[in-house]
C-alpha cells in the first residue's frame, strides 16, 4: 500500500503543476478523491488489514487527502483572484474593418446588368493554348500581338513549347463556350488578362476585362447598340449617348468602337467651347468605353457553329478603364497599390 500511496503523491503532483483553470482543478479533485479514484479504493481496503495497522494507514491516507484538499483549494483561490483582477471597463481596441476592392464591386456591377438581360455569367482559363487565344479567334500567325513582345508564352517542356500562354484577353472564354453549347447563347465572361505593358498611369501588364457574347438566328448589329446603350445608361447615367466609331478587330465584321457621351460635363456629346475644361472628357464631349462588332463567320465556323444559319455579336471592355471614367480616376496603379486612404472611398 506504501508503494500505491507514494505513486499516486507523484502524479497528483505532476497534474497538479500543470492544471491552471478552475475546470483542471476540479477535475483533478474528481480524479484523485472521487467515489471511483484509486485512493477510495485504498481507503476500502483498511477493514481487511490487520487490527494493529489500520489506525496507522487510515492516518495515512487522511494526510493525502488533506494536501491534495489543501493543495487544490489554494490554486482555486489563487486563480479566481486573477479572474477578479481583470478590469473590463476600460473600452476595447475596435478592429478596422476591410471593405471590397473597387474593381470588384465594378466589375460585378457590370455582370449584374447584363445578367438581367438574360446573359450567364462564365469565368474562363487564365492559362490558355494558343489555339483559343489566337486563331480560333481568327487572329493570324503573322499577327503583331503574337509576339513575345505583346504576349506572356509560358516556358513549358519541349513537347508544348508555344502553345500555352497567359490569356491576352478574355475572348477564349467565348470559344470554349460556343465550342461547348448549341445556340441560343448570351454569355458574359469577367476575369483578369496579362500582356508585357510597361506599367504607366494608363497600361499594366495585368487588368481586367469583360467579354459579352449573343449568338442566335436573326441577330444584328442594332441588337448590339440596343444591348449597350441599355449598359450605359444603367451603369454611367440615363441621360447617356451613345456613338460607334468604325474600326478593325480580326474576330470581328464590322467592327466599332463605343463611345458614350460626357456624363460628368454633360455635354450631349459637343465639344466644349474653348476655356471650358472637363476632368474627364478633357473637352472633347465623349468618353470611349468598349469595342465590339458583330462575330466573324470564321470565328463561328472554328466553334462548328453554320455561320449561314446563325449571327452573332460580341463586345469587350476593361473594367479598370470603365472604373477609371465613372469615378473620376487618373492613374490605373491606384488600384494596386493597397493604400488604404483611396480604397475606402469606394467602400460599401
Amino acid at each position: 500500500m506504501e508503494n500505491e500511496i507514494k505513486r499516486l503523491e507523484e502524479e497528483f503532483q505532476k497534474d497538479f503543476q500543470e492544471a491552471s483553470f478552475p475546470k483542471e482543478l476540479e477535475a483533478l479533485k474528481i480524479k484523485y478523491l472521487g467515489r471511483k479514484s484509486t485512493f477510495t479504493q485504498l481507503f476500502s481496503q483498511i477493514p481487511t488489514l490487520p487490527p494493529k495497522e489500520r489506525g496507522a494507514w487510515g492516518k495515512r491516507l487522511n494526510a493525502f487527502k488533506q494536501k491534495i484538499t489543501s493543495s487544490l483549494g489554494s490554486a482555486k483561490t489563487q486563480v479566481e483572484s486573477k479572474e477578479e483582477s481583470i478590469d473590463l471597463t476600460p473600452p476595447s481596441i475596435f478592429p478596422e474593418f476591410g471593405s471590397r476592392h473597387i474593381l470588384s464591386i465594378v466589375g460585378e456591377k457590370i455582370c449584374s446588368i447584363f445578367e438581367k438581360l438574360g446573359f450567364v455569367t462564365i469565368e474562363g482559363k487564365e492559362i490558355e493554348e494558343e489555339w483559343y487565344n489566337f486563331e480560333a479567334l481568327n487572329i493570324p500567325l503573322e499577327h503583331p500581338s503574337r509576339e513575345a513582345f505583346d504576349t506572356f508564352y509560358l516556358d513549358l517542356p519541349e513537347k508544348n513549347k508555344g502553345k500555352y500562354l497567359l490569356r491576352s484577353h478574355t475572348s477564349p472564354s467565348q470559344i470554349r463556350v460556343m465550342q461547348g453549347a448549341k445556340p441560343p447563347l448570351a454569355v458574359i465572361s469577367p476575369g483578369r488578362v496579362y500582356r508585357p505593358d510597361e506599367v504607366d498611369a494608363t497600361h499594366s501588364f495585368m487588368f481586367h476585362q469583360i467579354e459579352g457574347f449573343v449568338v442566335d438566328e436573326d441577330i444584328n448589329f442594332a441588337h448590339l447598340k440596343g444591348v449597350l446603350l441599355h449598359f450605359a445608361r444603367e451603369f454611367f447615367s440615363d441621360k447617356v449617348e451613345l456613338r460607334l466609331r468604325p474600326h478593325f478587330f480580326p474576330f470581328t465584321e464590322p467592327s466599332a468602337e463605343v463611345d458614350i457621351s460626357c456624363f460628368i460635363c454633360k455635354t450631349g456629346g459637343k465639344k466644349l467651347s474653348e476655356g471650358q475644361k472637363c476632368s474627364v472628357c478633357k473637352g472633347k464631349g465623349w468618353l470611349e468605353i468598349l469595342g465590339c462588332g458583330m462575330i466573324h463567320p470564321k470565328v463561328l465556323r472554328a466553334c462548328g457553329i453554320d455561320s449561314k444559319k446563325y449571327k452573332g455579336f460580341a463586345f469587350g471592355m476593361g473594367v479598370e478603364r470603365i472604373a477609371m471614367l465613372k469615378y473620376g480616376i487618373d492613374d490605373i496603379r491606384l488600384f494596386y497599390e493597397n493604400d488604404a486612404r483611396f480604397l475606402e472611398q469606394f467602400s460599401l
